[in-house]
């Protein structure tokens, strides 16, 4: 017996062929069969003149304060979005210093125009490196996949300090700090480093992000 059947739904698999219409039947949370189903199931659900397709995958998000709130990810949950990835455009919230917080938040705000109120008010600080911000994720009762990169503002602001904020010149061991805090992300399970280079992107005063003049 299956525990769910969706019926007659217009399958869409992701091989890029045509779709077509069929039953989908599920058991122990696995794809078990397409076609027509005859077995009896726990669960049916009628999808005639409904799409069934896999999960969706958003690889540019920007949920780095979210996730430590809202389980589901709203509004991505409701359009059928199964997986998401983060810390894009150089802006996040880890590393960090616990007095970086309110400008990590600006920069978010600027950038992404998420408001500040929401972040300061929602975002749960358990952590201070990267590795500790990965633990802190997995540590949640998360309703989707989540992966994120480690962002280039935030890793310069955390060597630099105000110097990597004003956009400053980082010197040889700086640099050579901030690879060994991007190594022990991708290490710690980062799905990489992430930058930006245009003007357009700028904090919540109007300042340009630190990566826009970053000479390495």
């Amino acid at each position: 017996m299956y525990d769910l059947v969706i019926k007659n739904g217009t399958i869409y698999d992701g091989t890029g062929q045509a779709s077509f219409e069929a039953d989908l039947g599920i058991k122990n949370n696995k794809i078990k069969s397409i076609g027509e189903i005859k077995e009896p199931a726990k669960e049916e659900i009628e999808a005639r003149g409904r799409i069934v397709t896999p999960g969706f995958v958003d690889i540019h998000t920007h949920y780095d304060g979210q996730v430590t709130w809202d389980p589901y990810l709203r509004p991505s949950t409701y359009h059928g979005v199964t997986t998401v990835v983060m810390g894009n455009c150089g802006v996040g919230f880890s590393p960090c210093k616990p007095q970086q917080r309110d400008w990590l938040i600006s920069l978010m705000e600027g950038v992404e125009d998420i408001p500040g109120t929401a972040l300061h008010e929602g975002i749960i600080w358990q952590w201070e490196s990267f590795p500790e911000y990965l633990e802190a994720l997995d540590n949640k009762p998360l309703a989707i996949d989540v992966g994120t990169q480690i962002p280039h503002g935030a890793v310069r602001a955390y060597v630099m300090g105000q110097r990597g904020i004003d956009r400053e010149e980082a010197t040889l061991e700086e640099i050579e700090q901030m690879s060994q805090i991007v190594k022990e992300a991708i290490q710690a399970g980062a799905f990489g480093f992430s930058t930006s280079r245009t003007e357009k992107h700028r904090d919540s005063s109007g300042a340009l992000t630190p990566s826009i003049t970053a000479h390495k």
